[in-house]
């Protein structure tokens, strides 16, 4: 280790369920009663049905233990992105970001533990770490998706919960011309929540295979744009005291945010894959895909402060068997208006190669590269209006509120009216912060600012950029070695870069000069009415284009960063050299007349990692000083594989996997940026110096897992799944002190470097671990086994339990975040005549979950469990019967159809809701036409 510091489609797309599994009887076996003639007649099975034989297929064939997606061509994936599909399977459930299905977990993993890959290869991610957010692929141009839930030596990636591996479709494969379109028209339950939202939007996919030079060349291009509509009514609290003058040790509400939102999805993505076969031994692919993502937000609602606000809390009712005041006011208080914009924007491209060459009969060789890279720009506009400027100037006024049951949060009561002009105007109503910086523009001292010097508003603005290059040699020999039937061996790298830079601005009206009157009535032509806040009882209140007047120049910027050292600790630059080399070898053999197949082998991974930032401090002056930082770390490590498959008969078949794994440390965690304090007399614990911020010197957690699976392929449309997963986990990551050496290092508030080295640093450190076990059953079962009467009917469904015991380094006991300890899916459907029908819920129970705070920091909450309710109809003339309308389907779609809430606690106690997020039902009716 080394380290320097340096100086400054068609209703059949609902195949995507097919893949759920489900909770399961014992079926019989039907027979054909002796004597009994039985005429065969070839059936030709499509749609919905087609693709859950191709699921169980896959299933069926496979090494490992794994889930699948099947899809017969692309634009045959009904959900808005791969996460609302693979969150049906048996073990995965997914968080909902904004009311979309965003961040997989697989058996209690949250998705920072698992990896994804785009055909066989590593993928980047818009978010600050490593966890796909998959709402930024689209289902309808994959052709499938596999879940590894137990490795092979083989896997280009490495996650201690899995790997998840999406598919483009190969043209060659498919064997025909197809040219597809598909169109769709999407709306809200919620009418409009502001003035300028949206509540109806489309997409449309148009998609296209086809075949040249004898079958020699293929291609396959798909193209999908969606504008997709989405709204939210959200209560939400700043937190809870326990210490309010007059009421300590009860708990009282902090203050709260609640708003309604609007936002629209925009994605434009597009794929293409080149497939050439020049003769029978060599195999060529050329894939790139393209996603534009876009997603715009309003955001409008009124900020009330209670008891860490300015004005007196009265309790008028408790709740004493939890000390909770259930209702309360506060007395003579000022609100900040908010009139918030966002948009979060990102461009990823991605391109791959692969060659696979049969140099002999027993002999595969395969060459593959690729190369994606995404950008991610985040900007988030907070603009504030009220009464008046400081905390006791303007009008205030006596605010209640009353908290309602089932966790939805509290209903207020005032008495101003915010949809007055003439009483809310621009400016900050509140003291909430004053950049010294500012302070000195104005002439003021720090103890003159009596009202808010600062922000009347401001700008969140971080950016992501993440690049990843892969390459990847590998060969095949089929051999004769008794139980091994074939040795496959290869060697990779991949090389990838991840960046984060942090920026953010206070905002002050143009106009003001720092006096308390600065205050602006909202001019006329930014004026766009009112937004309705009745669902927590606050009534009606203004709403203006924030944007437009910052455009206009209405408003003065000053980067935070030069008295804020959280945006210096919060940039870094993560970059990782992999290289690894595997050794498997293919099992075939039999065991007492039965057939026993699977794999074991052995992956080397060797990673040089380094991380670039800042070490800051902030001087007497107010200022934040800094320097480079440039940080080298390396490790390798031995993972061994081990699958096996014994077919106790043809349809029954039992399952035993093993493996160590590992899941790399979060890349924010890792970052070399550091706030630094150099004290010339020792602390109480003989430290000079005191660091805080990322740990360059993580190391990935480690698991030694085991599965035991029992599967029954009673018939191909259905099947029984009985499993037991048990893992074992160490060198976990936790909150934590390390001594770390600073010699050679500079003092940033001086530049000089004092020959004391002792430094006590907090961060993220290894330590702890523990185990996690769990349970899955799942079945797929088509009552067509009971009559004939029932063919097309059959239900899918599937039942995880999951425990864990996992402690950190001190011994105190730790939740996993993602797990639920209860995940179950039930889809029931009908397919036949053309016909279609599903209704799909999946269920989860409480769990940690992540979501963003302030700014954009990821922050793990407790959040309850959920159930979600979608359903499908859909209607294929061709397989109808009608002939002159061959190819044409139309379907109508609706989810979330309980409207069911995304809500979070502050706490143990049940009664402190910190989010309740209602974003009603989305309907969507579309038609798909196949040339």
């Amino acid at each position: 280790m080394s380290q320097s510091y340096k100086g400054k489609g068609v209703f059949r797309p609902t195949l995507l369920s097919a893949a759920v599994a489900a909770v399961s009887v014992s079926l019989p076996a039907f027979a054909a009663e002796e004597g009994v003639s039985n005429t065969l007649e070839e059936v030709t099975v499509t749609g919905f049905r087609k693709s859950v034989m191709d699921a169980i297929d896959t299933k069926r064939e496979a090494t490992g233990v794994v889930e699948a997606i099947s899809a017969e061509d692309i634009g045959k994936l009904p959900d808005s992105s791969i996460a609302e599909s693979i969150s049906r399977l048996p073990g995965l459930t997914s968080q909902r970001l904004d009311g979309r299905a965003s961040r997989v977990s697989i058996r209690g993993f949250g998705e920072n533990e698992s990896a994804t890959t785009f055909n066989g290869r590593e993928q980047v991610s818009i978010g600050d770490n490593r966890g796909v957010e998959f709402d930024l692929y689209p289902s309808e141009i994959m052709s499938g998706v596999t879940v590894h839930k137990t490795p092979t030596a083989d896997l280009g990636a490495e996650g201690i919960a899995g790997v998840i591996d999406m598919q483009s479709v190969k043209p060659l494969d498919r064997g025909e011309r197809v040219i597809k379109v598909n169109s769709q028209y999407e709306m809200t339950s919620f009418d409009k929540l502001n003035p300028d939202g949206e509540d109806s939007g489309h997409r449309a996919t148009l998609s296209y295979i086809d075949q040249f030079a004898d079958d020699r060349i293929g291609v396959a291009f798909a193209y999908n744009t969606m504008s997709s509509p989405n709204q939210e009514e959200r209560w939400n609290s700043w937190g809870y005291r326990t210490d309010t003058p007059g009421l300590e040790g009860y708990s009282v509400l902090g203050g709260a945010k609640p708003f309604v939102r609007s936002s629209v999805l925009d994605r434009d993505s597009a794929m293409l894959v080149l497939q050439a076969q020049p003769n029978d031994r060599l195999d060529l692919t050329f894939d790139s895909l393209y996603v534009d993502f876009n997603d715009e937000k309003i955001l409008r609602g009124i900020e009330v402060p209670f008891a860490w606000g300015q004005g007196e809390v009265v309790a008028n009712e408790i709740d004493e068997a939890t000390g909770f005041v259930t209702d309360g006011t506060v007395l003579d208080q000022r609100v900040v208006v908010r009139n918030d914009m966002e948009s979060r924007e990102a461009k990823l491209n991605s391109f791959g190669f692969n060659a696979k060459y049969d140099a002999t009969d027993s002999l595969i060789l395969e060459f593959d590269a690729s190369h994606s890279k995404v950008e991610r720009k985040i900007w988030s506009f907070e603009s504030y209006s009220g009464t008046g400027r400081g905390d006791s100037l303007g009008v205030g006024e006596d605010i209640g509120y009353t908290f309602r049951s089932g966790n939805t949060g509290a209903l207020f009561t005032h008495q101003l009216d915010y949809s007055d002009w003439d009483l809310i105007k621009l400016g900050g109503p509140l003291s909430w912060g004053a950049s010294t910086a500012l302070n000195s523009k104005y002439g003021l001292e720090e103890g003159d600012v009596l009202y808010n010097s600062a922000q009347d508003g401001f700008i969140n603005a971080p950016e992501i950029d993440d690049e990843l290059s892969t390459f990847k040699l590998a060969a095949t020999q089929m051999v004769d070695l008794g139980v091994v039937n074939e040795i496959s061996f290869g060697v990779s790298h991949r090389a990838r870069e991840k960046s984060k830079d942090s920026n953010g601005y206070y905002m002050t009206l143009a106009n003001f000069d720092g006096e308390s009157e600065g205050m602006l009535t909202v001019p006329e032509e930014y004026r766009l009415g009112t937004v309705s806040l009745d669902f927590i009882g606050m009534g009606n209140m203004v709403a203006y284009d924030s944007a437009g007047l910052l455009a206009d120049g209405y408003y003065d910027l000053l980067d935070e960063s030069l008295t804020g050292i959280q945006h210096l600790t919060k940039s870094f630059t993560v970059s990782e050299d992999v290289t690894a080399a595997f050794a498997q070898a293919g099992i075939d053999t039999e065991i007492a007349g039965m057939p026993l197949t699977g794999s074991v082998g052995m992956r080397y991974v060797y990673t040089d990692q380094r991380s670039e930032g800042y070490a800051g401090t902030v001087n007497a002056d107010g200022l934040v000083e800094a320097l480079a930082t440039d940080v080298s770390h390396d490790y390798d490590h031995w993972l061994p594989s081990l699958n096996l498959s014994l077919a106790l008969d043809e349809q029954q078949t039992v399952r035993f996997g093993a493996a160590k794994t590992i899941s790399r440390p979060r890349m924010d965690e890792m970052n070399a940026s550091q706030e630094v304090t150099y004290s010339p007399t020792p602390n109480a614990d003989g430290y000079y110096w005191t660091v805080t911020g990322g740990n360059p010197n993580l190391e990935p957690k480690e698991s030694l897992g085991l599965d035991l699976t029992y599967e029954n392929y009673f018939s191909d449309e259905g099947y029984f799944s009985v499993a037991y997963f048990w893992k074992d986990l160490k060198q976990w990551i936790f909150d934590g002190n390390y001594e770390l050496d600073m010699s050679g290092v500079a003092d940033p508030a001086t530049g000089e470097v004092p020959e004391e080295s002792l430094a006590f640093a907090s961060g993220k450190v290894n330590g702890g671990g523990g185990t996690l076990q769990g349970y899955e059953v799942s079945a797929t079962l088509p009552f067509n086994m009971f009559s004939e009467a029932l063919d097309g009917f059959g239900v899918i469904a599937s039942h995880t339990g999951i425990t864990s015991d996992v402690e950190d380094q001190h011994g105190n006991d730790y939740e996993l975040p993602g797990l639920s300890d209860r995940i179950e899916s039930l889809t029931l459907y009908y397919d036949n005549y053309g016909f279609s029908a599903r209704t799909s819920v999946r269920k989860r129970s409480d769990f940690k979950g992540e979501v963003y705070g302030l700014g954009f920091d990821t922050t793990q909450v407790d959040v309850l469990g959920e159930t979600i309710v979608d359903a499908q109809l859909g209607y294929d003339f061709g397989e109808a019967g009608f002939t002159g309308l061959d190819g044409l389907s139309v379907y109508l779609q609706g989810t979330n159809l309980t409207d069911e809430p995304f809500t979070t606690l502050s706490g143990d106690n049940e009664l402190q809701v910190r989010d309740y997020q209602s974003y009603g039902k989305t309907y969507l009716l579309g038609f798909s036409y196949e040339f």
